[in-house]
């Protein structure tokens, strides 16, 4: 059964720009549609969400998505809204990171299924690689002239650019690149759709216009906005840069922490675009957090979905876990569980001192770790004080004045967490 896609789209206010028609094109029957991912690294990240988005919610509506790695365009560099050009990749690297795409890709789309819509994968790679430079000006670059070229605004921001060294020839002919993949897969998949960011409007219609000039066909462009914060700082990064989906690169815990921490007027608008909750669902939540904003339904809701989905409900509850370990009560039996990436993500920023295995093989004092050796306590009065007012902890758990620390108190074997009152810890770090 066909859905209403640009009417899914729209109120979760995913749309731009839908070209004249395109409707009407989807509601007669299935349609296969393609959005591009740059295989640059073996990870996306969550700026590639909105698309992948795109894709799945295209595929719940009935449709056809297939997801293009740009292996060949990859190699050249898109000029809209960027100054430098890419490296070249290898095939063998190339490869690599492809496939790892398609395993994140797997988590929202179906690629295995018998059924008519199933997605598929492909890499422009594969069929421009043996397309030869006279060729493809032959067969190609004598369909769209210079001057409509010229006059795509990311041609025309990059050339009038103040600080820019101008275009390379190589970036220039991106659109006719990108251009013939829509007309190859127009003609191979009766793919008559693509999807993008707003940015990407320039070279999806230079692909609308190669296929009414050279198969006299019809294709359509829709494209959603760019997603923006509303503090005017850059979605999809931290301060460690990008939010990646790979679980090596950003753990489920920081990645849950990213969305956890969205503002109020940002968790509303993301939980439409980045969640499959329906309209009804999503606004009783806004309701609901709007009636108490301090419980933050809204970013615990989205944080727990979009979790979920980039990685398991394992994942997400073993982030909730150890967000809970800062604030709230937890044991030293939950601080155990968690690996050692998770136990740095969670006390980054915490002070921190090292100590030798040796050390730690003969036993550390508690007085001695808290003050002279680890510097935690400004004196052995002071750690003698705190030691007497029952307010230190080691691993979660209450120690008096005798304790040693010894190596059966080590976290991933290499760390001990201290602990005064509540909200003041501080690592001690093997090494």
């Amino acid at each position: 059964m066909i859905k209403n896609f640009v009417e899914e789209l729209t109120w979760r206010g995913m749309i731009h720009t839908v070209m004249p028609g395109a409707e009407e094109h989807l509601m007669k029957s299935m349609r296969s549609a393609y959005v591009g991912f740059d295989p640059t690294a073996d990870s996306l990240h969550i700026g590639n969400l909105v698309p992948i988005m795109l894709l799945a919610h295209y595929q719940r509506c009935g449709h056809r998505p297939v997801a293009l790695i740009g292996g060949a365009t990859g190699m050249i560099g898109d000029p809209s809204g960027k100054s430098s050009e890419r490296n070249l990749l290898d095939e063998k690297t190339l490869r690599h990171n492809q496939d790892a795409i398609k395993n994140q890709l797997e988590h929202f789309l179906d690629f295995e299924s018998d059924a008519k819509n199933a997605a598929i994968l492909v890499n422009n790679y594969d069929w421009m690689k043996d397309f030869s430079f006279l060729e493809f000006i032959r067969d190609v670059g004598k369909h769209i002239t210079v001057n409509y070229m010229m006059a795509k605004d990311s041609v025309k921001n990059r050339i009038s650019s103040d600080s820019s060294e101008g275009m390379s020839f190589t970036e220039f002919t991106y659109q006719l690149v990108q251009g013939y993949d829509f007309l190859h897969l127009y003609k191979e998949k009766n793919c008559s759709i693509q999807m993008g960011g707003s940015d990407q409007w320039g070279n999806i219609t230079t692909g609308t216009e190669l296929i009414r000039r050279i198969d006299s066909g019809k294709g359509f462009a829709i494209t959603c906005p760019l997603i923006t914060k509303s503090d005017g700082s850059k979605f999809g990064k931290s301060e460690g840069g990008n939010v990646w989906l790979d679980a090596n690169r950003t753990s489920p815990y920081k990645f849950y922490q990213y969305w956890l921490n969205s503002s109020d007027e940002d968790a509303e608008k993301y939980i439409k675009i980045f969640t499959f909750l329906s309209e009804e669902d999503i606004n009783a939540l806004i309701k609901e957090h709007n009636e108490a904003p301090h419980f933050r339904v809204l970013q615990k809701r989205l944080a727990e979905e979009i979790t979920t989905m980039v990685h398991s409900k394992e994942d997400l509850d073993n982030a909730i876990k150890a967000s809970e370990i800062l604030f709230g009560n937890s044991t030293s039996e939950d601080l155990r569980k968690l690996n050692e990436q998770t136990f740095l993500d969670v006390f980054d920023g915490v002070p921190q001192t090292q100590l030798s295995q040796s050390e730690i093989n003969n036993g550390i004092d508690i007085i001695a770790a808290l003050a002279e050796k680890g510097g935690f306590l400004k004196s052995n009065g002071e750690a003698r004080r705190a030691l007497k007012e029952n307010s230190i902890s080691v691993n979660k758990e209450k120690v008096n004045e005798d304790y040693k620390i010894t190596s059966k108190d080590l976290i991933n074997n290499k760390f001990v967490l201290l602990q005064r009152g509540k909200k003041n810890y501080f690592v001690l770090q093997i090494v």
